[in-house]
């Protein structure tokens, strides 16, 4: 079945990545080229199921399953369950999940919670957003060994990843289009430089799409809200179906380490609807 997922959590699953520098111009005024949080007339998201394939350099590493539901208190909840897969869990065991819950009529996010599990230890990250202020509870245990650490971070209209592409979808994306949003994944404030790119079609597990190629920067905001380049990642893309539903198609993205892809493999309409 040809499906549709709007943008969502895929991102949180590969990590913060589609870091790179900004012009010393915007660095010196960044605050003042946030774009305004205005989201647009696409129709709703609908129900959904979807999996994922991630990779490294070509191969297939880690899987994702991805579930959007719309609750009757009005909020939008994914909940995405991964982990990495074959070979690559032979050397890295590492597993993930995620709960992201947003206001559906708003998109405005209301909390992040992810528990992450890598051999012995556990991570576990829970995100509360007010309009002006972000906290961020982080506890680790390892055997009998526990630590907590707190975050806060104060701005307006703070997105975590989750609100942030469930806005970016209901913009009229033209190509040249720009949009630049604060967003909070885990435990640092990055602001998110968002470029159309063009059209293009490209071919997934899927189905043939039309597709709308969106190139992503990212900058960490420091303690003293100073922009920082990051070392480790230097550009990356992302492919959007060219249509209501603006599902992700593909991700690409050049790492330190290589190329990282995450690619949609399968999708479905809990209500059975194409």
């Amino acid at each position: 079945m040809r499906s549709r997922f709007g943008l969502s959590s895929v991102l949180a699953l590969i990590g913060a990545l589609l870091l790179a520098p900004l012009s010393p111009a915007v660095a010196d005024q960044w605050e003042s080229t946030v774009s305004p949080f205005a989201p647009g007339s696409f129709p709703e998201l609908r129900p959904l199921r979807a999996k994922y394939n991630f990779g490294w350099n070509g191969v297939t590493a880690a899987t994702a399953d991805i579930r959007l539901a719309k609750t009757a208190a009005g909020r939008f909840e994914l909940e995405a369950t991964g982990g990495t897969i074959g070979f690559a869990r032979s050397l890295w065991p590492f597993d993930i999940k995620h709960l992201g819950v947003s206001d559906a009529r708003t998109l405005r996010p209301i909390e992040v919670t992810e528990v992450e599990t890598l051999r012995r230890k556990e991570t576990t990250t829970k995100v509360s957003f007010t309009p002006d202020r972000v906290t961020s509870v982080r506890d680790e245990r390892k055997g009998s060994k526990t630590s907590s650490k707190t975050r806060v971070f104060e701005f307006p209209n703070i997105s975590s990843l989750n609100s942030a592409l469930l806005y970016l979808r209901t913009q009229p994306l033209n190509d040249g289009a720009l949009q630049r949003i604060v967003i909070y994944p885990a435990t640092s404030a990055y602001l998110a430089t968002i470029t159309v790119a063009g059209r293009s079609r490209i071919t997934v597990p899927t189905g043939a799409y039309d597709a709308i190629k969106v190139d992503i920067q990212l900058e960490k905001i420091g303690k003293k809200r100073e922009l920082q380049p990051h070392k480790k990642f230097k550009r990356a893309s992302v492919w959007l179906s060219n249509d209501p539903d603006r599902l992700i198609l593909r991700i690409e993205a050049q790492v330190f380490v290589g190329a990282v892809f995450a690619e949609l493999q399968s999708v479905e309409f809990e209500n059975g609807r194409p």
